[in-house]
């Protein structure tokens, strides 16, 4: 089990530089949750992202990466993915396994799971976007490219994600 990141913001942005991989990178004061984020999202263009940290009964983990307004039902989730009921992981299992604190969880903090324990879920929708923004593994910092890089990213790293449809997920009206 990994208790040491392997990647951090700095060295993450040095990775990508040395890929060529295009993006843009935007400072700025940290926040914690998607409703915080909103003034700082309204001077960023692209779409912007949010990501759930999840387990299921057997321990199985998931971080599933979608757009901020996309709306999903746990239970619902569960069901698409062929899983039991859904928990969120605790910021214990979130560092160990990710290598990150809360409030700092992006699709690239998959890079940190070395040993492969959790499945990375990116929705549909946000990767048909022209532009994706998420934290580069610290929340006082956002990057914006387009989803293609973020896959040249995990197929560097040898990770498939699984890019599904969300929508069966969304809550009853």
């Amino acid at each position: 089990m990994q208790t040491f990141p392997r990647f951090y913001a700095q060295n993450l942005l040095d990775f990508m530089k040395d890929l060529q991989i295009s993006y843009q990178l935007y400072t700025h004061a940290p926040v914690f949750t998607v409703e915080e984020s909103h003034k700082i999202d309204a001077e960023i263009p692209g779409t912007h992202t949010r990501n759930l940290f999840l387990r299921d009964k057997k321990e199985t983990m998931f971080l599933v990466t979608l757009r901020h307004d996309t709306m999903i039902d746990l239970k619902k989730l569960s069901d698409l993915l062929g899983t039991g009921r859904f928990s969120f992981g605790s910021p214990e299992r979130l560092w160990t396994y990710l290598g990150v604190k809360p409030g700092s969880v992006t699709p690239l903090s998959i890079l940190n799971d070395t040993d492969k324990k959790v499945q990375l879920i990116l929705e549909k929708g946000m990767m048909e976007a022209d532009l994706v923004n998420f934290h580069p593994l610290d929340n006082s910092m956002t990057i914006g490219m387009p989803p293609s890089e973020l896959m040249t990213i995990l197929e560097k790293q040898g990770i498939k994600p699984q890019i599904i449809d969300l929508s069966p997920a969304a809550p009853d009206a």
